[in-house]
């Protein structure tokens, strides 16, 4: 008897991400394509399933990492629905719906960074944790809260990137969050780093001042996480943590936000298996997508509940 062919879509705000496999790590087939219209780009991702089908077989379950925020409250009446983004011609999505209309497989659903989160807990640089943090710094701030091996759910789901941070005092510069302007996003994600600078991150050199702020920033906003979710782990990716000096700061003034209230060698020691980069790198959030269809199909079979 065949292996199930699972069905995952790492829908980012920027480009969609879509593959099947036997797992979460046995990718047979994969494509990418930017994110447009959504009729559009979620069509394009549905045929690219119904050629795979032609090919493999059919799909046993599929898994939908979304950018956000998103409803997953199974009970509401919205659920499965894009709701608040700034990406304003996806607000009011109903990319659960769009699937389930068409596949009729079971289908899991969360964020894509609690998905990607899910799949570095399993497959990555959270394994042997079973409370971590992953986070992602690029166009946006996202991240995935892990607590008891499970993604932390509750009235919406954890919005880290939005939380507010003080500015340092050299720095006038008021935010570029439409919704929040100086919150982290607002002040550590990549468009504030070209708004500020006048460039990308990517053409700034190594030394630059840029990135002792961004670090200050970071470390800011990880105090805050530290204090209220005790990660055992914290999970860094995106393109702004491509920088590998970084992280050394990040470890620096982390230590000094918390000041020794959090009297643990990870942080006091400034230990780099502390914070850290992922393991899968770009492929957290498809392994992730894929890991909510294995579990969709498992708890539809009666496994695992």
């Amino acid at each position: 008897m065949s292996k199930p062919l699972l069905a995952g879509i790492e829908a980012g705000g920027t480009k969609f991400v879509c593959a099947v496999g036997y797992s979460p790590v046995d990718i047979i087939k994969e494509i990418r394509f930017p994110t447009s219209a959504p009729e559009e780009t979620m069509t394009r991702a549905h045929e690219f399933f119904v050629e795979c089908e032609k090919e493999l077989g059919p799909v046993y379950s599929l898994g939908i990492a979304s950018f956000g925020p998103v409803d997953l409250d199974i009970s509401s009446d919205t659920y499965g629905h894009i709701t608040s983004t700034p990406k304003l011609q996806w607000a009011g999505t109903d990319i659960v719906g769009f699937f389930k209309q068409r596949m009729h497989v079971p289908l899991g659903f969360d964020t894509d960074t609690n998905a990607a989160a899910l799949g570095e807990g399993r497959y990555g640089a959270g394994r042997n944790c079973d409370t971590f943090l992953y986070l992602t710094i690029g166009t946006g701030v996202g991240g995935g809260v892990v607590v008891d091996n499970k993604a932390l759910h509750g009235l919406v789901h954890p919005e880290v990137g939005h939380l507010r941070v003080v500015p340092r005092r050299d720095d006038p510069f008021p935010g570029t969050c439409p919704f929040h302007g100086s919150c982290l996003e607002g002040m550590a994600a990549g468009p504030a780093i070209e708004a500020r600078w006048g460039k990308p991150g990517i053409e700034l050199p190594e030394d630059h001042p840029a990135w002792d702020l961004e670090a200050w920033y970071l470390a800011q906003g990880l105090a805050a996480m530290v204090l209220m979710l005790s990660p055992q782990r914290i999970i860094m990716g995106g393109g702004v943590m491509h920088q590998p000096q970084i992280f050394p700061a990040i470890r620096r003034y982390l230590k000094e936000f918390l000041n020794g209230y959090v009297d643990r060698s990870e942080i006091t020691g400034e230990r780099e298996d502390y914070i850290v980069f992922p393991e899968r790198e770009n492929r957290a959030g498809i392994t992730g997508a894929l890991l909510l269809a294995e579990d969709a199909g498992s708890v539809e079979k009666g496994v695992g509940e």
